[in-house]
């Protein structure tokens, strides 16, 4: 029997890791009344103008937060898209909520690569990044996988990154409400806000 070649085996291994990670998020939800899902927490990172943000600077408003990465071809610009027709369809109670993007690549993602990134984007869509340690810690209290795809030269400056395609939804007080899956779409997004928003 012939065994898989090693970069194969590791995106399958990848694949399966984010398949896990998404049904763990589901299973979290879906425990039952009092019980809270163990995600989200403190961050310091550094926005798409430099600024030093954490966590507290978010206090009062409620969070959508999408965790990607500017060269991401597909998945990444799909939900921030479905996000920002969100807040669109949203209505007046849009503007109690604040979009943000974090980059799972902050090697490449640069407070000012972010700054032309997320004018595509909803206008009040804030980008985060900072160091790899710092990006690896919120990453790791959202539960979000994310791994440097195979394939590319070490050195390579074009390499993809894979990762889970999660959006959570965190109330103004910082716990985790719920996430929508890359299934979802912009109307699923909005009635997820209405019924959290109340």
């Amino acid at each position: 029997m012939r065994l898989p070649r090693p970069p194969v085996l590791l995106a399958a291994v990848g694949i399966a890791i984010a398949v896990a990670v998404t049904a763990g998020l589901i299973w979290l939800q879906l425990r039952g009344p009092g019980s809270v899902a163990s995600v989200g927490g403190p961050f310091a990172l550094v926005d798409q103008t430099g600024a030093a943000r954490t966590d507290a600077d978010f206090r009062g408003r409620w969070l959508l937060i999408y965790f990607g990465y500017t060269y991401c071809p597909d998945a990444c610009p799909t939900a921030l898209n479905d996000m920002s027709i969100a807040l669109e369809q949203l209505g007046a109670a849009a503007g109690r909520v604040t979009p943000a993007f974090i980059t799972i690549d902050p090697a490449r993602d640069t407070p000012a690569r972010l700054e032309d990134y997320v004018t595509h984007f909803h206008p009040r869509l804030v980008g985060l990044t900072g160091s790899a340690a710092a990006v690896a810690a919120v990453a790791k209290a959202y539960r979000v996988y994310f791994a440097r795809a195979p394939g590319a030269a070490e050195a390579a400056p074009d390499y993809l990154m894979d990762h889970s395609s999660i959006i959570y939804l965190i109330d103004p007080s910082g716990r985790y409400v719920t996430h929508f899956t890359h299934n979802s779409g912009p109307e699923q997004i909005v009635a997820g806000l209405r019924k959290a928003m109340g």
